[in-house]
């Protein structure tokens, strides 16, 4: 009875992952798709794909072998920074030329792991780690807000039932986490986002028509598109997302190894390297898309205090289930935008909490820490609110600063550079602890 019990809640705590990071692994296949004018069929086949690598991604994470896997609880899903570089490949060179730059961007991450796991410390002190990670979870606040209120677009957006669900579920989310201890605490998530569909049921906010619709059985299709071709601009497109979505996992990863109590090595982060690189591979054969590690999931994670990466096992085992049988699939699009708002906004809240947590232990005393932390975080959110700021830049500079997260990332990896390892003169100690005296 025991095992049946453990089984049946490590179940719940991995299914809360997958409701947790659903919108967002389906958000991207849809918006490409309907980008790139796909058909139904394609954009239906692009969802049930993108499940299934999303969980084959999730377990090359979460098995650690010798070559591949940081062995942390990690999701994976499709990354958002993609986006816009996919469909403008998608426009100017083919569909094909995506899948080929993708699995090019991938062989290339693979190939200069080791040296990206080795530089990694130099580039992450906890100055820049914490700054990164409270950056990630401050730019989605935003994305949760909307969600909230409907989800940006939506003709009832603020709508007094959209807040009623969503600060529903925000309120039962923080009774359950106040009154509840152990299992029930840990799945507070997957009950708020139950009740709040059960409670928009009763409203008549439930469709169920993309459950009727979905087929029951989907075949992944090895180049399902057509073979790849390799086009030179495109690949090196892909291949300075992939530096970018390395950066923003490299957040993600160092957030968990504080959260879980683990020491990362240089070898660990290059094994986790190779697996994100192994899943855009496996994205391009597929048609699928590059992936990264989820900060939602980095927050939920926080929330719950369940840090077995057991609990990303069954995850990613759901979403391979989930990507072939699309009828089970569908049942997740019936949660309201509003209900998962109500959730995210803690999720995403537990982030910026993670990265604050991180920055405890920097020297405030140093101007030079100062400097970096505020930077960096004024022109990514600058960037997350005003996303125009860029817009007249050279297309591959556009994809680099076009996002907030990347934005404040570099700034904070470069500051961080130019004040601790490339000044001209070294400030003594006594000078980095004198306060700044200032004369009114």
């Amino acid at each position: 009875m025991t095992n049946q019990n453990g089984g049946t809640h490590l179940f719940s705590l991995g299914l809360q992952h997958v409701l947790a990071m659903y919108s967002g692994a389906i958000v991207v296949p849809l918006v490409v798709g309907g980008a790139l004018n796909l058909s139904t069929q394609e954009l239906s086949y692009l969802v049930a794909i993108d499940l299934l690598t999303c969980g084959i991604a999730t377990l090359l994470q979460a098995f650690k072998t010798k070559y591949f896997g940081i062995g942390l609880p990690v999701i994976l899903g499709a990354s958002f920074v993609a986006v816009t570089p996919m469909i403008g490949i998608g426009k100017e060179y083919g569909i094909n030329a995506i899948y080929g730059s993708i699995i090019a961007a991938g062989i290339f991450i693979i190939l200069f792991a080791p040296l990206f796991g080795k530089i990694t410390r130099l580039l992450f002190p906890p100055v820049v780690t914490g700054t990164v990670v409270t950056l990630i979870g401050l730019s989605l606040i935003p994305v949760g807000i909307k969600n909230m209120a409907g989800g940006a677009g939506s003709p009832k957006f603020g709508d007094p039932e959209n807040l009623l669900l969503s600060f529903g579920v925000f309120l039962l989310i923080l009774f359950m986490n106040r009154f509840f201890t152990g299992f029930f605490r840990a799945i507070s998530v997957l009950i708020g986002i139950i009740a709040g569909t059960v409670a928009a049921a009763f409203m008549g906010g439930v469709d169920v028509k993309e459950v009727m619709q979905a087929s029951w059985i989907h075949s992944p299709k090895f180049l399902y598109f057509g073979p790849p071709t390799f086009e030179l601009v495109p690949i090196l497109t892909m291949t300075l997302v992939g530096i970018v979505i390395m950066i923003e996992s490299t957040g993600a990863f160092l957030a968990l190894s504080k959260i879980c109590g683990k020491d990362l090595s240089d070898q660990d982060l290059a094994r986790g390297y190779r697996a994100e690189g192994l899943a855009f591979i496996i994205g391009g054969c597929l048609n699928a898309f590059p992936y990264n590690t989820f900060a939602q999931n980095v927050g939920l994670v926080q929330l719950t205090n369940i840090k077995t990466r057991s609990v990303a096992i069954v995850a990613g085992f759901i979403l391979v289930t989930l990507g072939f049988i699309p009828k089970i699939a569908a049942f997740a699009t019936m949660i309201p935008t509003s209900v998962l708002g109500g959730a995210m906004v803690i999720m995403f809240g537990m982030v910026v909490a993670s990265g604050i947590k991180m920055l405890s232990t920097v020297d405030f005393q140093q101007q030079s820490n100062l400097l970096v932390i505020a930077c960096s975080i004024s022109l990514g959110l600058g960037s997350t609110v005003v996303p125009d700021l860029f817009a007249q830049l050279p297309p591959m500079l556009r994809i680099l600063f076009s996002d907030g997260i990347i934005t404040g990332s570099l700034t904070a990896i470069f500051l961080n550079l130019f004040f601790h390892h490339f000044s001209l003169k070294k400030s003594s100690a006594a000078e980095q602890l004198k306060p700044t005296t200032i004369k009114f």
